[in-house]
């Protein structure tokens, strides 16, 4: 991201002295603004076999919002699902791998959203009323 803005940046200065020359009848001067590299702390650890495992779940009846995520890692393995509601109303899981000899592959499924028994709606007791807002 870094890299994008000091192009951009870049490229605007370039245009200016562009401008300015064309304007007073100057040549107008090349200039190439060299990319930032990247920091990388001196004692920076890589671990030989990174390993990791996650998984979410969202389902909010109030919004409709319905998907979830799974994945794992075990060295250069990568393994994984998700599934979202499309706005169609379908479920769309996607599977995928990932590995050095492979590559990045998935297959895509899609087929209807499994229904869910609404959660009961529990009654709510009104909150007390302070004494002194009591008028007698």
């Amino acid at each position: 991201m870094a890299f994008i803005k000091n192009t951009i940046v870049a490229c605007l200065a370039l245009v200016s002295i562009a401008h300015c020359a064309v304007l007073h009848g100057a040549p107008a001067p090349v200039a190439f603004a060299a990319p930032a590299a990247p920091v990388v702390p001196v004692n920076t650890e890589i671990d030989p076999h990174p390993q990791y495992a996650f998984a979410y779940n969202v389902q909010d009846a109030l919004t409709g919002d319905s998907k979830s995520q799974q994945e794992v890692r075990d060295g250069d393995v990568v393994k994984g699902s998700y599934s979202v509601v499309d706005a169609d109303g379908s479920l769309r899981t996607v599977f995928y791998t990932a590995d050095p000899v492979n590559g990045f592959n998935a297959v895509v499924q899609r087929g209807p959203v499994p229904v869910v028994a609404p959660r009961p709606v529990l009654p709510v007791a009104p909150a007390p009323v302070p004494a002194r807002f009591i008028q007698g």
